[in-house]
């Protein structure tokens, strides 16, 4: 039986390279992302996937909307808005494989999505066994989009499967406080909670590392994933809430760009977990997955170096 997923967020266009120098583009955004590696994880298991966002009417939205058709992704969720345009940003990759970005954001089309009576997704929400989204789909959007989106959350809590994704980017919000309430609410209102543990220690101001786990642990969301880099996954599900099981990461000799690895990770493992699939099984499956995605270069890796995975 098939399983409809949506997911909602932001893509915008990519410029990968040096400055002043030559330069490739392309598209991404951690939710985009995370679109297609479930729709690639989770094709062969019946999983489909559309993204919810904003676009404009000009040439680059029709050409984002003609790549997202191609990888698989269904884009009935997506609004048009006139005059609004895609946001852009420019990555720089160095030699261990670490990013820096620089952004042009602030009017782009994705953030005045809920800015209508109602959005496609709303509409169509009860046609969907899952949503997902991230911190930065909160944190994009205005408070008034940011509490449509919280209350569609709690309508779908209890007949679908909700999964937030802790990215978090300090620099998308106005102070850590607010940051902290939305991330709060949404974790209330979450079924599977996708945690970073290097952005839950920077969110929550947290002294440590171990502060950090500590602190995850306690979340009341039903399911919680915890992932701490080159350690080994952490995992508790609703089945056994006093237990945590651990999975392992996958070594890799050399890292050539660690764009979308976190991303990569959610869309294998809601696809794992779509197809019924454990926990553990789960995450040791996105652990393989980004573990892949971090020995090329781009967001999006070619689909013909993963297909042993999928």
């Amino acid at each position: 039986m098939s399983k409809r997923v949506a997911v909602i967020g932001e893509c915008m266009l990519e410029l990968q390279g040096q400055a002043f120098e030559s330069m490739t583009q392309t598209y991404g955004g951690d939710t985009l992302n995370t679109a297609v590696y479930l729709r690639r994880c989770g094709l062969r298991h019946g999983v489909e996937v559309a993204y919810a966002t904003a676009l404009g009417e000009d040439t680059l939205s029709q050409g984002l909307l003609d790549r997202w058709t191609g990888q698989g992704l269904d884009i009935g969720l997506v609004r048009r808005i006139p005059g609004r345009h895609p946001g852009l940003y420019m990555i720089q990759v160095d030699e261990r494989g670490e990013r820096s970005f620089h952004y042009w954001r602030d009017t782009a089309a994705a953030k005045a999505y809920f800015e209508c009576d109602s959005t496609p997704l709303e509409t169509r929400a009860n046609d969907f066994d899952a949503l997902y989204l991230s911190g930065i789909t909160l944190a994009i959007l205005p408070p008034a989009g940011r509490e449509r989106l919280l209350a569609l959350m709690e309508r779908l809590r209890g007949r679908a499967t909700v999964v937030f994704d802790n990215n978090y980017r300090p620099r998308l919000w106005p102070d850590a406080a607010v940051a902290r309430a939305a991330f709060e609410r949404a974790f209330s209102l979450a079924t599977i909670a996708l945690v970073t543990a290097d952005d839950h220690q920077a969110l929550f101001g947290l002294a440590s590392p171990a502060a950090a786990l500590a602190h995850a642990q306690d979340l009341s969301t039903p399911e919680v994933v915890i992932k701490r880099g080159a350690d080994a996954t952490l995992v508790r599900t609703a089945e056994d809430p006093a237990r945590w099981l651990t999975a392992q990461t996958q070594r890799v000799d050399k890292v050539v760009d660690t764009t979308a690895a976190g991303d990569s990770f959610a869309g294998a493992y809601l696809a794992k977990r779509l197809s019924g699939a454990s926990a553990v099984e789960a995450a040791e499956y996105g652990n393989r997955v980004a573990a892949r995605v971090i020995q090329h270069h781009g967001a999006i890796i070619p689909a013909e170096v993963m297909q042993d995975l999928v």
